[in-house]
């Protein structure tokens, strides 16, 4: 099967051609790191299947990040039968260097010039056939985003792969360094060599050490290495990178003069307007805090007090036509007891929050695919800065808001190790969609009319939390200078109903697997030990489940709430997060249930407003879920930073709950 990859540069449209080509639903952002790792989908097109891999957007190939590692490295040895290079035709001047560096390679290349219908709106106006004619290679006008050219930018992939078409003309640089590349060449044509003989010359005549390193590791001969050697010994040992990377800007800009049309003076957009305001030294960042504040309080009051409502209705009432039905055909009272104390009371209480997650991610998606939250890392890089990192570290943390595995996943765009440890020891601070039905229910117990507050509250104090620890981290585990931020601010654009509902449903989809799943499992776990022994009573204090929690409950009493069942909760939500939830439902179940919700009843006679808000605390900082430990040790490649992840942050959750509750207990709030 033929393989078609796709490159470009961050916010060009590379992902929605994709999904264009495949009909996959690949997530699509506005900011760098939404696709961290290579994506493959197929292409059934007249007849031929053809798998299509969408590659993590980069700006060049220098491999400085993870990202661009993982995009270098397959074209090199991934061997892709063509590359389609997506480019940003509002940018297009700034795209073409990274199709220098692919023509370098000597690979077969297409180019999408995407996004038309906002250039034109700009008045910016291409000659096709002369930017084809220049470029030596076909350049294919097109809108990814409303299909069009799609037909088009694959005829021409496929009479690249099939055809005669050349791969363009080898880009030339000045005197000196064209006579190094081609005495290297020479040198290596007989070697078998793990790269392009001409792009491996050029990355040795930059003296890339890297490059170097594997050609030595390679089947190359002693008496070539010693060639190439000498040869720089005796003419020259001047590194020509800087040289090299102003041909390719030189050469980008002979390729769009007389190709390229811009109005002579360039409007004032909507977008810099808005600007001028969000990104304000000032007054961006509290700007932000508003936002997220109204995004938290419509969460609530829509999700919660609306929508939430109707769920815990259903799942009541589904609850007791099972039990009916249950009764009725007779059933064991065991298996009675675990579908409605397990299933419904433990796994339901975790699906009644969906309305709430639902609303939340609507709305974040709603920011993001408008432009607004790659602003957020820019307002933040000052402040950032002075913790020891860069302000696309902060790209990471909102992006944990969904969930804390691709958040650490999209530190891999973090150029230099110092920034990509300490925001991946930060990120399980962000609050995670899994924990939104734990805050819900103590919110609902004990502050209903001030959801959208304590919601904001918790999530400011994750961000917090990871400030502070990220200033400790860069002042004692990892020294050193963080890297400047370099990013593109994509122009603010109508949201997508059809991204929007894409992202909403991509998370609502693993929140309600991993109910059907983890939280199942660990339920009917919990369940079990709660029940045995038989001469025990049920979900009581000497069953296995109530004497493993009495032998817990001591360590959290300092922080207030060291009964069993809060402890043993606590415990259950390690494999996830949502399991806290269902682990209360199940043990407080047929408690206080006189009127309202079961589960709400039965934490207001077991925890007061003060113990509520320290529980709430713990659960947003202690030890993060299985996977996200298991994400850490699969990027870090290290069991040690796993367990200092898993210990640290108990550690730091059950300092800040024991303030809570000893601070608040001090001023008389219990």
């Amino acid at each position: 099967m033929r393989t078609i990859a796709l490159v470009g540069n961050p916010n060009s449209g590379k992902t929605t051609l994709f999904n264009a080509l495949t009909g996959s639903n690949q997530h699509v952002g506005n900011w760098p790191g939404v696709t961290v790792e290579k994506k493959e989908g197929k292409l059934n097109f007249k007849g031929k299947e053809y798998n299509i891999v969408d590659l993590p957007g980069t700006y060049s190939l220098g491999a400085f990040s993870e990202d661009e590692v993982i995009a270098r490295d397959f074209i090199l040895s991934g061997n892709p039968d063509v590359i389609i290079d997506v480019v940003d035709a509002n940018n297009i001047e700034r795209n073409l260097y990274l199709t220098t560096q692919l023509l370098e390679m000597g690979k077969k290349v297409v180019i999408a010039l995407n996004m038309m219908d906002e250039a034109e709106r700009k008045n910016i106006q291409f000659d096709i056939g002369k930017l084809s004619k220049k470029l030596g290679i076909p350049v294919i006008p097109t809108i990814a985003s409303k299909g069009i050219g799609i037909e088009d930018i694959m005829q021409a992939s496929i009479d690249m792969i099939y055809g005669d078409i050349g791969t363009g003309s080898p880009l030339q640089y000045n005197e000196i360094i064209n006579h190094h590349i081609e005495y290297i060449e020479n040198v290596l044509k007989d070697e078998k060599l793990p790269y392009p003989i001409r792009w491996t010359a050029l990355k040795i005549v930059e003296n890339d050490e890297e490059v170097l390193q594997k050609l030595e590791e390679s089947d190359i001969s002693d008496d070539s290495m010693r060639n190439i050697e000498d040869f720089f010994k005796y003419h020259s040992s001047e590194n020509f990178e800087l040289e090299i990377i102003d041909s390719r800007y030189a050469f980008a800009h002979r390729v769009t003069e007389g190709a390229v049309k811009r109005p002579q003076e360039e409007s004032t957009t909507l977008t810099d307007r808005i600007d001028r305001i969000v990104t304000n030294k000032y007054l961006g960042v509290p700007i932000f805090a508003i936002i997220m504040f109204v995004v938290f309080q419509l969460t609530f009051e829509i999700g919660e007090e609306i929508l939430g409502e109707a769920a815990v209705s259903l799942i009541e009432n589904l609850g007791g036509l099972i039990q009916v039905f249950l009764i009725a055909i007779k059933a064991p009272n065991w298996f009675i007891s675990f579908i409605i104390d397990g299933a419904i009371n433990g796994v339901g209480a975790v699906i009644e929050f969906v309305p709430l997650i639902t609303i939340l991610y609507l709305l974040l998606g709603f920011l993001e695919d408008s432009g607004y939250m790659a602003r957020a890392a820019y307002v933040w890089d000052n402040l950032m800065r002075r913790l020891g990192l860069q302000g696309r570290a902060f790209v990471s943390m909102i992006i944990g808001f969904g969930c804390n595995v691709p958040g650490i996943m999209s530190t891999r765009t973090l150029d230099n190790k110092k920034d990509r440890m300490i925001t991946t020891l930060i990120n399980p601070f962000m609050s995670c969609g899994a924990k939104l039905p734990i805050y819900s229910v103590f919110i609902a117990a004990f502050f209903p009319n001030h959801g959208g507050l304590i919601l904001f509250s918790l999530y400011t104090l994750g961000i917090m939390i990871a400030l502070i620890m990220a200033k400790v981290f860069s002042k004692t585990l990892f020294k050193g200078e963080s890297s400047y931020l370099i990013m593109e601010l994509p122009p603010y654009r109508m949201p997508t109903i059809k991204n929007v509902l894409r992202n909403m449903w991509d998370n609502i989809y693993g929140f309600l697997k991993r109910a059907g799943t983890t939280v199942f499992a660990v339920v009917t776990l919990v369940w079990v030990l709660a029940v045995l022994p038989a001469s025990a009573e049920p979900y009581g204090q000497f069953t296995i489940l109530g004497r493993m929690g009495t032998f817990l409950a001591p360590i959290l009493m300092p922080a207030g709430f060291g009964n069993w069942q809060a402890s043993v909760a606590l415990f259950a939500g390690l494999p996830a997060k949502e399991a806290v939830v269902g682990t209360l439902g199940l043990l407080y179940a047929g408690e206080y249930a006189e009127e309202g919700s079961l589960l709400i009843n039965s934490i207001q006679q077991h925890f007061t407003s003060l113990t509520a808000l320290s529980y709430m605390v713990m659960t947003l900082l202690y030890t993060p879920c299985a996977a996200v430990l298991g994400t850490i040790k699969k990027e870090t490649g290290s069991i040690k930073w796993t367990v200092f992840m898993a210990l640290y942050t108990f550690a730091i959750g059950w300092i800040v709950a024991v303030m809570v509750f000893q601070i608040g207990s001090l001023l008389g709030f219990n």
